[in-house]
């Protein structure tokens, strides 16, 4: 006879060895039990009837049909965890992955937003560098082992599988308080930081606080991997994976720019789980299926759309200098700088750090407290005037030294203090070059050979430039913004430079009309 299981045919079965002691009082989560075959109907459905009954008094049910029954747990150790994420859906998360998320190396993540000050313009772009991760390593995970599954011959091992996930998981854990501003902030100091170094350095701390079981090779590779920087000669395609120095097109980005989107409530029009899908390895290099050549440059025409409408956007960059003038006041007495070396002390540092300014009672940090205060009440900085830089101009390439002593000499009582230049690139994530045009494509008749894909083969409509530059200027005191403009525009002219007729009237300060 078939055997009924009060939870279900892939529940273990009782082993009839452990005493009724064993069994009183445990619930029924806990504990499934099959029917011997030796049993005939009647006893068997007698046994769930008084189990049903009873609740968690197996015992009593047992004491009258030893034999019958067969016992073990339930609990297994589960291989994985899933989590349910706003973007990917339900993400299959190993156990191994969830060693490093465990720590608190990894957790710091929940409280560094993943767009810095942008907040504060867009409430909802309010996600963290936590979830980022997570979704960069998933997207890894699913992006090796589709390549493993299609290309057996690349003969990618299981440590490969793993090393790729933990690198996309382990990404960001060099990022500042607000992300790149921190960056900006910390290398003004006369510091050299860069995050992806203290990425590295933390993911050496995590496993030595853990004492997770890496061999140094073990560590070295995965940090390759990170930064893009092959470390062994052999499948350098699976340093494109995580940080692609090829052509900037990776899981990163994949994710950031998927997560960004859906949290600022814009559509995204890129589809990378197809890039993921048609996409082999040709070479030693991850090439795509020739007909989503068109989908790459939406990819990167969404990162130029996101830079200059979200992440540079002038209220929020105003908020950022402001941020970088409270730490700068903050320094000296609360020694942030002297963080940035050791990831002992840099894993203190998150966006916690202004509640700490501005709640604090210390008279060295009134400069400081009055900064943030003014962010709360938006008493900000002021966005004055911006130029797009023509080109094959000399301000395209740099910004004169001299800029900021140029126009506090041609002001009406200005300081170089009163003002912050904004030396601004856009671009397609690879400076002024076209990023497609370092990719590789297949055809639908040939998977074996790689080729290259003109973009006049893929649309008229493409960008014949794919970077330009601006200069925005931003006053500290609202009472000097115009004396700023009129300063910024006379050096422009200097250059031979038009100004931006959108703000040809100062929008602070309107002089009266001329009534005679």
């Amino acid at each position: 006879m078939s055997q009924p299981n009060f939870l279900g045919d892939s529940s273990p079965s009782f082993d009839d060895q452990s005493s009724i002691d064993d069994i009183d009082g445990v619930s029924q989560e806990q504990y499934s039990f099959n029917i011997n075959e030796s049993a005939d109907s009647e006893t068997a459905f007698s046994i769930i009837k008084k189990v049903r009954t009873n609740g968690n008094a197996f015992g009593s049910v047992l004491g009258s049909n030893r034999g019958t029954l067969k016992h073990t747990p339930i609990f297994k150790p589960k291989a994985s965890k899933v989590i349910n994420d706003v973007v990917h859906g339900h993400m299959d998360v190993p156990n191994y992955i969830l060693d490093f998320v465990d720590s608190v190396q990894f957790q710091r993540l929940r409280d560094l937003k993943q767009l810095g000050t942008t907040s504060f313009v867009f409430p909802c772009a309010s996600h963290h560098r936590f979830e980022h991760s997570l979704g960069v390593s998933h997207l890894a995970g699913k992006f090796i082992d589709k390549i493993k599954s299609t290309q057996p011959e690349l003969e990618i091992t299981e440590d490969d599988q793993k090393f790729v996930r933990i690198a996309g998981l382990c990404h960001d854990l060099g990022h500042g308080p607000f992300s790149h501003a921190f960056e900006s902030w910390a290398n003004s100091t006369g510091k050299k930081f860069h995050h992806e170094e203290m990425s590295l350095k933390m993911l050496n701390y995590l496993i030595d606080d853990k004492g997770l079981d890496y061999s140094t090779d073990d560590v070295r590779f995965i940090g390759s991997l990170i930064t893009g920087e092959p470390y062994t000669t052999g499948k350098r395609f699976m340093y494109d994976i995580v940080a692609n120095h090829r052509n900037s097109v990776d899981v990163d980005k994949f994710d950031y720019l998927a997560r960004d989107s859906y949290c600022l409530g814009r559509a995204i029009v890129c589809d990378f789980t197809r890039l993921m899908e048609f996409s082999r390895v040709i070479d030693d290099e991850i090439c795509f299926c020739s007909k989503e050549v068109y989908n790459l440059y939406e990819l990167f025409h969404t990162r130029y759309s996101l830079h200059k409408i979200v992440y540079t956007h002038k209220v929020g960059k105003a908020i950022e200098y402001m941020v970088s003038d409270a730490l700068s006041a903050a320094d000296p007495y609360l020694k942030i700088s002297d963080q940035l070396d050791d990831p002992k002390e840099f894993i203190n540092l998150t966006d916690s750090i202004l509640q700490r300014i501005e709640y604090s009672k210390e008279p060295e940090l009134k400069e400081a407290r009055q900064i943030i205060r003014n962010i709360r009440t938006r008493n900000l900085y002021k966005f004055v005037d911006e130029v797009i830089i023509p080109v094959g101009s000399q301000f395209a390439k740099q910004l004169p030294p001299t800029l900021s002593q140029e126009i506090a000499k041609v002001g009406n009582d200005l300081l170089e203090s009163d003002f912050i230049i904004h030396d601004l690139k856009l671009n397609y994530a690879f400076k002024d070059k076209d990023p497609v045009e370092s990719t590789h494509f297949y055809t639908r008749y040939d998977d074996s050979t790689k080729v290259q894909i003109l973009k006049e083969h893929a649309s008229h409509l493409i960008p014949s430039q794919f970077q330009e530059s601006r200069v925005r200027i931003f006053c500290k005191t609202k009472e000097k913004c115009e004396n700023v403009q009129i300063a910024f525009r006379k050096v422009l002219k200097n250059y031979d430079i038009q100004p931006n007729p959108s703000f040809t009237v100062s929008p602070y300060k309107k002089k009266p009309l001329d009534k005679n």
